[in-house]
């Protein structure tokens, strides 16, 4: 953003009260200010990422006039600034801009030290014990908090140089500290690999204005890790050689000549991995991996077999039992007689020691599940259950009977991702079952098969037909594909569940045919074909229509489901018109901006990334929960998740957090809801996809209303999913069981 002082334009010196509008891509702002000539608030319109009310700034632009909202400041760049007035100061330190300083401590403060307060915490912060009701350790707090601040905002001056936002010079400064500018200026793209945030784009784009030349070997390798990144975020464990070296030469617009050097390079530094495998074709393939990636493929593969093949069996009895006997039992428990194939995965489970059970809705996977469960529990078997979300593991547990974990805290993961159960220290189980398997990603399934002991039986169930893991790697087709892996597909289904709209339709998606749309008691269809009418239709149908007719809680028991994110009717769109629906901003009652973003009490949240270190065993991308407390003074706010934990959020951490009163597809996986509304627009056309749409259906356990186009819901039934990942651990798995 240069130096202001030597910026052409007019400058506005102003408090930010309020923030109207933000565009959460741009960054493009409105915003209501406050001169010192006092009079009427005036309207600044621009580039304010960053800014948060309380704040003095000193604002570079021009003035301009809008047709409908009149004259307004439209802002080039700005500073922050310590405000000069006692009414300044009260305000920007009663905002919750310095850690440990509220509204009614500033007000004592300020009262105190008038116009020389901020001179006395910069300069002699021991004094403010002075003030009724501050003691040492709080003061102590204050001018630490000072302090950072200081150091954060020469940071940024640095940084807002060479083009970075405000939120990341944040993250920067808690990464590297003090070292931050020399990072910066010297190795600028490690900020791609250490800063959660930044990709490659920023970190070039810091390396151009620091001087770094375009054809470098450092930001060729960049590069190419970065597009190996970019494959793994889209679902590849890898990727072909030459697709590899097309992609990056697109992104960093150099000669593939040079890329293919530094290709080299980077495999004999061990930065990458090169190995042969069989394409989709079955023709050999260069494939490129990244080692964490190559590393949890080759160590599955291995630990599977490794299970399967173990000579000892802890769940012995099953071996010799006497299956007529067995089962006889169980009808008399249960009072259901099981079908054939359920029968077939029963004796699996219980007799191989790795097992994959796969099929749709309403094909009995759960009473198999329980069946597997309690003979097991019969036999006086230790038995683990565990699923990758907390409403799937909750799931699991009301099924079952018996107590079930999310897999990160059945692992109990450490800070830095490390698990505390592993191949060295197994779990303790006879019986492990995990649930929702088309969700588990190649670097999860890898450390939870690890914890498995041998001789322990490892049951896996899960959907293969709808959409893979969020992470690398498609793990459940893979072992489907694997020949060496026992499995058992249940496609029959019940004639209870045949009463369902729901299971008959989701069936009649995954065959390629449209759903039933009339005279069903739990799935419509509301048709609207403009994107904008879709989205306030959906707000509609999900705060008000559903709840009158069917008497469900709108926040608690409807979930709304979007192909994408962007676009009118896509979630982040959707989530602004649901919030002011559901939980609109209350005069006194705090709330907390970020990016383009206000987060308010009772907001419906979802955390947007894996954090290791927070929680008792982490905190994971797809963790859902409600907002329970914003306290200016901390700081933070408390996240109550659905496995019932309470999670602090820091203010310069909420980047990790979006709204989920909509939420895409992708990010449904593993839950449950008891209505779902999906918005379907012809705008999400490259979305629309027969799994994806299989997925939203199957998330509702009693209803699913579909808003939008015919168009569009032709398109995503006749629409068979994109081309398969770039996996190799089917190859791998029965490649080592190979004679």
């Amino acid at each position: 953003m240069g130096d202001v002082r030597t910026a052409p334009g007019t400058v506005l010196e102003a408090v930010l009260e309020r923030i109207t509008y933000v565009n959460e891509e741009t960054g493009y702002t409105v915003a209501r200010v406050a001169t010192d000539r006092g009079g009427d608030l005036l309207t600044v319109v621009g580039a304010l990422l960053g800014a948060q009310p309380g704040e003095s700034l000193r604002l570079v632009g021009r003035w301009g006039s809008h047709p409908q909202y009149g004259r307004q400041f439209l802002v080039e760049n700005y500073t922050t600034v310590l405000p000069a007035t006692v009414q300044g100061i009260r305000r920007y330190l009663g905002s919750g801009l310095i850690k440990g300083i509220g509204p009614k401590l500033a007000e004592r403060i300020v009262d105190h030290f008038g116009v020389d307060t901020l001179r006395v915490i910069e300069e002699e912060p021991g004094r403010l014990i002075e003030v009724e009701g501050l003691g040492p350790k709080r003061t102590a707090l204050i001018a630490a908090a000072w302090e950072e601040q200081k150091a954060i905002k020469e940071v940024m001056v640095f940084l807002q140089g060479v083009g970075v936002s405000t939120s990341l010079a944040v993250r920067i400064y808690k990464q590297y500290g003090d070292a931050s500018i020399s990072v910066v200026r010297n190795e600028p793209y490690r900020l791609a690999a250490d800063v959660w945030g930044i990709g490659f784009k920023t970190a070039d784009a810091i390396a151009q204005s620091v001087g770094i030349p375009h054809d470098s070997p450092q930001r060729v390798k960049a590069g190419l890790q970065y597009t190996l990144s970019q494959a793994s975020e889209d679902g590849h464990c890898f990727l072909p050689q030459d697709k590899l070296i097309a992609d990056a030469a697109r992104i960093l617009e150099v000669d593939t000549k040079l890329i293919a050097e530094c290709l080299d390079d980077l495999v004999a530094e061990e930065g990458v991995v090169r190995e042969t495998v069989p394409g989709p074709d079955g023709e050999p393939t260069t494939a490129v991996y990244l080692v964490p990636f190559h590393r949890a493929e080759v160590s599955l593969a291995n630990q599977l077999l490794r299970l399967l093949r173990a000579d000892a069996d802890r769940m012995p009895a099953f071996g010799s039992v006497d299956w007529g006997a067995a089962l006889g039992w169980l009808r008399q428990r249960t009072g259901v007689e099981l079908a054939p194939e359920q029968e077939q995965a029963v004796r699996l489970a219980l007799t191989r020691k790795v097992a994959v059970l796969t099929g749709g809705p309403g094909c009995g996977k759960s009473f198999t599940v329980r069946s597997i469960v309690t003979l097991a529990a019969a036999k006086g078997a230790k038995i683990v259950l565990a699923a990758p979300t907390g409403r799937a593991a909750k799931r699991l547990a009301e099924l079952t009977g018996h107590e079930a974990a999310t897999v990160h805290r059945l692992l109990q993961l450490k800070p830095g991702g490390d698990a505390a159960f592993d191949r060295d220290n197994p779990l303790d189980a006879d019986l492990l079952v995990v649930d929702e398997v088309s969700m588990l990603d190649l670097l999860l399934a890898n450390k939870l098969v690890k914890a498995v002991p041998p001789g322990a039986h490892l049951l896996l169930v899960g959907d293969v037909d709808q959409l893979p893991s969020v992470g690398a790697g498609e793990v459940l087709r893979d072992l489907l594909a694997a020949e060496a892996i026992p499995r058992v597909r249940l496609t029959r289904v019940f004639r209870q569940a045949q009463q369902s709209g729901v299971v008959t339709n989701a069936h009649r998606i995954n065959a390629g045919l449209l759903p039933h749309t009339r005279g069903l008691a739990d799935f419509f269809l509301f048709p609207c074909e403009d994107a904008e009418a879709t989205a306030e239709l959906t707000v509609d149908v999900a705060v008000r229509r559903i709840p009158r007719k069917f008497g469900l809680d709108p926040r608690r028991d409807v979930q709304v489901l979007t192909p994408m994110h962007r676009g009118p009717a896509g979630a982040g769109a959707l989530n602004v018109l649901l919030q002011q629906a559901l939980t609109p901003g209350r005069e006194g009652v705090p709330e907390r901006r970020s990016g383009g973003r206000v987060f308010r009490v009772g907001d419906k949240v979802t955390q947007i990334r894996n954090n290791y270190d927070k929680g008792q065993a982490g905190v994971f991308n797809g963790t859902a929960g409600v907002i329970t407390n914003i306290s200016l003074e901390d700081q933070r706010l408390t996240v109550l998740t659905e496995e019932d934990e309470r999670i602090d959020y820091d203010f310069d951490e909420l980047d990790e957090l979006v709204h989920a009163y909509a939420i895409t597809i992708h990010r449904s996986q593993g839950s449950e809801y008891p209505a779902v509304v999906v918005p379907l627009t012809t705008s999400a056309w490259m979305m629309l996809q027969r799994n994806l749409l299989y997925t939203a259906v199957t998330r509702a356990k009693r209803l699913v209303v579909l808003v939008g186009s015919r168009r569009a819901l032709a398109q995503a039934v006749r629409t068979v999913g994109a081309g398969r990942r770039h996996t190799a651990l089917a190859y791998r798995i029965g490649r080592v069981d190979r004679p």
